[in-house]
């Protein structure tokens, strides 16, 4: 499985069309023959148990689990005698679309694979369900304000599923030492913070810290903090009437130079040009 981290970054270059979403119920002992899927889907068990087997592997279909399927798997399931079946289905399509550096970059979703597949347990299964609710009401109604709210919807349901992976992964208290020490980096980042200090902050050696940082938020601490840094940074060049030397000086640096460099290697171009580029024209 990628890591959540990679898998978000993947789902954020991706622009997503929801074609079908509804409740299905099935009685005791229903069996779907096998045969090859053809759309990219999502199956959530709201009720019942049964089995899943996805290309030859077998999962334990119950309440909490989510199956994520793409064309041309092999599918077949089967529901217990002991009682009744229902899922949720989200059909949907997807293609590449997003800007990097001021390039924008669109594919075809038929060259891209999905970042998720197979079958997952989500430990929040009650929000999932929820949202999973949303979206079949929306389904029932036409307009593009409600395919608007449709597309955001479904953002939130991956946004679930992406945040309770991430959380299982971090599991074991790990979770909340690393949360505590990004909370410090984004109420702190204008400070003078080291990776010694985030990590004694976490109660771990800097390099079991780095490590599990890295695992949690695919990235080292450091590019996280620097990252915040420049966000803040963007905001104040547009938003602000700030000289450069005094917008570096508010998110931490003393050095105008180096902060000038490091905005050209996370952002892509110079502080100045990226000013001028996104500040709004003055009023007449």
């Amino acid at each position: 499985m990628l890591k959540p981290g990679e898998m978000m970054r993947q789902l954020n270059q991706m622009n997503f069309k929801i074609s079908l979403a509804g409740l299905a119920k099935r009685d005791p002992g229903w069996r779907s023959e096998p045969y090859t899927h053809r759309f990219h889907s999502f199956w959530i068990i709201s009720k019942g148990r049964g089995v899943y087997t996805l290309n030859g592997t077998s999962h334990t279909a119950e309440p909490g689990k989510l199956f994520v399927v793409s064309p041309g798997m092999t599918i077949e399931r089967t529901a217990d005698e002991d009682g009744p079946f229902e899922f949720y289905f989200i059909r949907f399509r997807y293609a590449l679309c997003y800007e990097e550096e001021g390039v924008w970059h669109q594919e075809d979703g038929a060259e891209i694979p999905f970042p998720l597949s197979g079958g997952y347990s989500i430990d929040n299964s009650p929000a999932l369900l929820n949202a999973c609710e949303g979206l079949c009401n929306l389904m029932k109604r036409r307009g593009q304000i409600v395919q608007m709210r449709q597309r955001i919807l479904f953002l939130e349901l991956l946004t679930l599923i992406v945040s309770d992976l991430r959380a299982q992964i971090a599991a074991g208290g790990t979770n909340a030492a690393i949360e505590q020490t990004i909370d410090h980096m984004v109420n702190h980042y204008s400070d003078n913070i080291t990776l010694e200090e985030l990590a004694k902050l976490a109660g771990l050696s800097p390099s079991h810290y780095s490590r599990l940082f890295k695992k949690y938020a695919s990235c080292s601490p450091i590019h996280y903090l620097t990252q915040l840094r420049m966000d803040r940074a963007k905001e104040l060049l547009i938003l602000s009437d700030y000289r450069l030397k005094a917008v570096a000086r508010s998110i931490g640096y003393e050095d105008e130079l180096y902060f000038s460099r490091l905005f050209k290697k996370f952002v892509g171009m110079p502080p100045s040009q990226y000013a001028r580029l996104h500040k709004a024209a003055p009023k007449r």
